[in-house]
């Protein structure tokens, strides 16, 4: 198994759109061959010191069975037509992937 942690940096004032447009795209994705969880988080205030609050990104929290699981996700024809949604709303993205220690 394994865990992706990706960080989608949204354009200012969009985060509703975003939001809308990924949510429609969820059941797809967890209709996938090797997808365990697939979900959409934002930061909240918790007072904590270290925390870093991130304005206008969401996490998205996956996890798959494999990598190749998720190099297939990644090409799929819903994440496809997702991108061509999303491309003048979103910012940036980055990915953090994680196995279980």
């Amino acid at each position: 198994m394994i865990n992706v942690i990706a960080s989608i940096e949204v354009n200012e004032n969009r985060m509703d759109e975003f939001l809308k447009i990924f949510n429609a795209n969820v059941p797809n994705v967890l209709a996938e061959d090797g997808c365990i969880a697939y979900s959409p988080t934002l930061d909240v205030e918790t007072g904590i010191p270290v925390q870093v609050l991130k304005t206008n990104t969401a996490t998205i929290i996956e996890a798959w069975e494999s990598i190749e699981h998720l190099h297939a996700h990644l090409k799929s024809p819903h994440m496809l037509e997702y991108r061509t949604k999303v491309k003048d709303i979103v910012k940036s993205v980055s990915i953090q992937v994680t196995q279980p220690a």
